[in-house]
């Protein structure tokens, strides 16, 4: 079982101008990945998701890539 990263790292707030760690939660075509991948836990996973819905709107990630 997999740890979860944000809970691992103390991380207590998923900012949304942090791209780098947003895109690794981000397949290739730039959908979340699912929690059994990525091994987030679910309150992180909500955050994770508003995170990169703000990021998106502001044009900090691509609604699509490929």
């Amino acid at each position: 079982m997999k740890k979860c990263f944000f809970s691992q790292n103390n991380i207590k707030h998923i900012d949304y101008k942090d791209t780098d760690v947003l895109k690794k939660f981000l397949n290739p075509h730039s959908r979340l990945m699912s929690r059994k991948k990525t091994g987030v836990s679910a309150k992180y996973q909500r955050k994770l998701a508003n995170a990169v819905l703000r990021a998106r709107f502001m044009a900090l990630i691509p609604y699509v890539s490929r």
